[in-house]
């Protein structure tokens, strides 16, 4: 009986020491993921799990266009369009990584080879050799879902550009004063800061999905700044009112600022500290930034298409 007893009282502590080592491991793997991009379930059961997602299925498995495919987790770059080439098997191939770009491991199975992002280690697919598909004879079998297309283009255009996403009731009227701001590149309407993937605008008026109808601003930082448009964000939606906008009540409707890194909430909480010194009361929110979920197309550019003008947005100088 004692035996067993000292047993069981062994199990019991390695049971406890093995859920503090994977809670310890939890907590840090969250803070090294916080500035990864949010997946989808899918995304996740891919990338996160090592899944695969059906031949033939996936969106880049026949792309031909020229750019740079990047890791959908992290961004990461990880394989150029000249490396790629059409294998057959109905998945991306390509027979050249980006240098430093892929971490290989070996498969439970002890026979395949795992390809991995090296800067993020969400799992691509599987690379295999001596096939002859190509005179370099390697190919690396991508899943699409893992990653992200960047075309040619835009990739100069991208990276001169920067993010911004404010909240400040309806997105519409947000966005118009945004789009007719120099140095704004482009303007998207949609939905952040709530817990509901892939929203519709019927959810996330009726519903509780915790998004608030918001605006992502892609912008020329040498052609304006982001306290620039910051300040524009202030002026332009009244940043007192509490989960609304003038007629256009509930939390949806809230202010906040998204950041997308430190130097814009330092901007952020500057310009709330000088509003609050010349007297207002703000109710401006500051917030890290998660996944922007686009709005449907009918709510894109919705005064440019329509002709009409805000009903609950106009500029006050507030600085």
């Amino acid at each position: 009986m004692g035996q067993i007893r000292l047993a069981n009282y062994r199990l019991a502590v390695m049971t406890v020491l093995a859920a503090g080592l994977m809670a310890a491991a939890a907590a840090q793997n969250k803070e090294t993921n916080m500035d990864w991009n949010e997946l989808t379930p899918e995304e996740e059961r891919v990338i996160a799990h090592k899944g695969t997602e059906r031949a033939f299925s996936g969106e880049y498995w026949n792309l031909k266009d020229d750019g740079t495919y990047v890791c959908r987790r992290c961004d990461a770059p990880l394989f150029r369009s000249d490396a790629k080439f059409d294998s057959g098997t109905g998945w991306p191939s390509f027979d050249d990584e980006i240098d430093g770009s892929v971490k290989r491991v070996t498969d439970a199975d002890g026979r395949r080879t795992e390809i991995v992002c090296a800067n993020c280690e969400g799992h691509l697919g599987h690379v295999f050799e001596g096939e002859g598909f190509t005179p370099k004879s390697t190919r690396h079998c991508v899943n699409s879902i893992s990653m992200k297309f960047v075309p040619e283009k835009k990739q100069e255009a991208v990276q001169q550009t920067q993010r911004a996403i404010f909240a400040g009731g309806c997105f519409w009227g947000v966005e118009h004063f945004f789009a007719a701001e120099t140095g704004v590149v482009s303007t998207t309407v949609g939905y952040t800061g709530g817990h509901k993937e892939n929203p519709t605008y019927k959810e996330v008026c009726y519903t509780d999905t915790g998004h608030a109808e918001a605006i992502e601003v892609v912008f020329d930082p040498s052609k304006t700044s982001y306290e620039r448009l910051a300040r524009l964000f202030f002026e332009t939606h009244d940043p007192t009112q509490m989960n609304r906008q003038g007629p256009d009540i509930g939390p949806q409707y809230r202010s906040a600022v998204f950041y997308i890194d430190d130097e814009q909430k330092a901007v952020a909480e500057k310009l709330i500290a000088e509003l609050k010194a010349k007297g207002f009361k703000v109710a401006t929110k500051i917030e890290k930034a998660g996944r922007f979920w686009d709005a449907e197309e009918y709510h894109q550019d919705y005064y440019a298409k329509t002709g009409h003008e805000p009903y609950c947005h106009v500029k006050v100088e507030r600085f």
